[in-house]
């Protein structure tokens, strides 16, 4: 896989996971929150060798909007990138963002 013009790898022995750096939560829907609905998004992005995230595709959906303000978020987010022998690579990470109320 390939993120523009970078490589795209996959987290293992010769390359460490990114490191979440900068996180937000995501907004409620108002609908979500009329309907006191909770649980968990995954989505598989792609996170860059400057630890931007990138190509966010949803894997499991939760539906009432809560799956768009999941991405919009993610996207928000950096990383202290992937290292492949030392140097920042892109890689491919599984990302679950959970809505709770409280």
């Amino acid at each position: 896989m390939r993120s523009g013009t970078e490589p795209v790898f996959r987290i293992g022995p010769r390359v460490s996971p990114p490191r979440i750096v900068n996180q937000s939560e995501p907004d409620y829907t108002e609908l979500a929150r009329r309907a006191r609905y909770q649980g968990t998004t995954v989505m598989r992005a792609v996170v860059d060798s400057r630890g931007d995230t990138t190509q966010v595709q949803i894997l499991r959906p939760l539906g009432m909007g809560l799956d768009d303000q999941a991405v919009n978020v993610v996207r928000q987010w950096r990383f202290e990138p992937a290292k492949r022998d030392g140097k920042p690579v892109a890689v491919t990470v599984d990302i679950e963002v959970e809505f709770r109320l409280y």
